[in-house]
């Protein structure tokens, strides 16, 4: 059997109970390198096959997983944050499709999470935005082009950028030719949770000078938007006046 564990944001506490107790009982774990938090390992039994895919093809991490499977033991596949956003686990279900090889997933505390976490944030405020685009730059991994930067930026929604920390000037650029003001607010957020996490607010137009002042070039994400300013309105939810389920409206 192969597990894919989300390892969460960073913080090796954000680890999902399930998630700690696969990697406790793993026979074999394979580990998205320097993006999970090494004290993560240390839940390992003695004994535990331990392998970096970071140093590894996708070829041979499956003949590790083979391998594994047909020595009787379990494998971990150790993700960072969630495995679902670019996780690159569907090329490997493929593979263990058609190996016939079982496998699950274990979802996890994504990165976007913790750098709302950071920010003390709400990506979803009523009246500014209840939408959050989850979206990166093209590099030299392809983004179709319906999903340009620009298009996506048309709806002024709040977005939250990841792998793009090395294109902050494009970026900037592409984003208030989409509709974002210069000024709109915009976060970078190093190493969301982990012990040396940094915050640093701008906006759009300062988000390539800020990365450059704080010495940031990679590991992190960019969110952009009003969700970061001071304006919004109240939820329904809690109005005194909303009627739910469980709460009658109060008669003004």
């Amino acid at each position: 059997m192969v597990h894919f564990v989300g390892a969460g944001s960073g913080a090796p506490d954000l680890i999902t109970l399930r998630g700690k107790a696969l990697l406790e009982n793993a026979d074999v774990i394979i580990y998205a390198g320097s993006l999970v938090n090494p004290q993560l390992l240390g839940f390992a039994r003695p004994g535990c096959e331990i392998h970096n895919s970071a140093l590894m093809t996708l070829d041979e991490v499956i003949a590790v997983m083979e391998h594994a499977e047909n020595s009787g033991k379990t494998t971990v596949r150790l993700h960072t944050g969630d495995p679902c956003v670019y996780g690159a686990i569907r090329e490997q279900m493929d593979r263990l499709d058609a190996l016939g090889i079982a496998y699950d997933v274990c979802p996890g505390v994504s990165s976007f999470c913790g750098a709302a976490a950071a920010l003390k944030a709400e990506y979803t405020l009523p009246d500014v935005s209840q939408t959050v685009i989850l979206t990166r730059m093209a590099g030299r991994t392809p983004v179709p082009g319906k999903e340009s930067i620009e298009s996506l930026a048309a709806h002024r929604a709040t977005m939250v950028i990841f792998l793009s920390t090395g294109m902050l000037e494009e970026l900037s650029e592409k984003l208030m030719t989409g509709g974002y003001s210069a000024d709109t607010p915009a976060a970078i957020i190093y190493k969301a949770t982990w012990d040396d996490e940094k915050v640093c607010r701008c906006t759009v137009s300062t988000l390539a000078e800020t990365a450059r002042q704080n010495g940031i070039t990679k590991t992190a994400l960019i969110t952009v938007g009003d969700f970061l300013g001071d304006l919004h309105s109240l939820s329904k939810l809690y109005s005194a006046n909303f009627e739910t389920e469980f709460r009658k409206a109060e008669l003004s």
